[in-house]
Formats: structure tokens, sequence, C-alpha cells
């Protein structure tokens, strides 16, 4: 399948499947089957921590589009190739922060729901945002970014 350089063909806003799943779960939780835990006085500061782990990831990775003048839009083109500060970890630092606010909040709800949804949120991430991101990414940086590729991983 092809895709332009132009911009990336994006399908799914990133934070909407942890968003629905957050919500889904919870509205679950309280109508139809309470999957609850409890893990006592640690849930409700581990759940913080998670969530400030992936708002300080954010930030980091927010300067770092900033100081290389391009966008955190998924839907409009990089204007150039970062692989320093948090890329120098991940291609995808900001959904790996995602996805420690979306377990911090799943554990400040208290709830095991939003959690079952994990493999559907990473397909749609997968297949609906990243995939596009990429074939943006090659065809805009080409043997640049095939190298970035080859030495980072897409998640951790």
């Amino acid at each position: 399948m092809a895709f332009p350089s132009h911009k990336p063909a994006t399908r799914v806003l990133p934070p909407a499947p942890y968003a629905a799943a957050l919500l889904g779960g919870w509205w679950l939780d309280h109508n139809f089957l309470a999957l609850t835990w409890d893990w006592g006085t640690a849930t409700r500061p581990l759940g913080w921590l998670l969530i400030g782990i992936g708002l300080a990831l954010f930030i980091w990775t927010l300067v770092t589009f900033w100081r290389h003048r391009t966008t955190v839009n998924p839907y409009k083109a990089a204007s150039s190739l970062c692989i320093g500060g948090p890329f120098r970890f991940s291609r995808n630092p900001i959904y790996v922060g995602d996805w420690f606010i979306f377990a911090g909040v799943s554990l400040l709800l208290a709830t095991v729901w939003p959690l079952l949804f994990a493999p559907l949120i990473w397909a749609m991430l997968r297949y609906g945002v990243i995939r596009h991101e990429e074939a943006h990414l090659h065809a805009r940086f080409g043997d640049a970014y095939r190298e970035y590729q080859a030495r980072v991983r897409r998640w951790l």
C-alpha cells in the first residue's frame, strides 16, 4: 500500500483509544460487572507515579519536537527527523507515555476493565496511526529513517 509523503494518512486520533477504554472500562465496572483491584495503600501512589512518568515522557518529547521545529500533530507532515532526547530509546515515546498514563488512571479507577482493552488499543495504534507515521517518515527521510529504525525499537 502506498502512502503519500506530504503528510501521514493517520486514521485514529492517538488519545482516543485510551480514552474510550478508560471511559468504557469505568462504565462497565459501575454498570455491568465490577472487576476491581485494590493493592492496599500502594494503589493510589503507584497510579500517580505512572501518570507522572507518562506526563514527564510526554513533556520531554514535546520539548524535543519544539527544538527540532517539527509538529506533534499526527495528521501533519514532519519537518525534521527527531532522533535525540526520548527518541534515543523509543521511536514512539509519546505513545509509550500514554501507556504509563493509561495504566496509572486504571489503577486510580481501581478497575481491570480498561486493561482488558489493551490489545485492541495496541492494534488501533499500530495499524491506524504508527503504520502511517512510519510510511510518511520513510517517504520523507528515506535512508536516514531506515537507519534510525534499525537502531531504535518501536516501543522500548
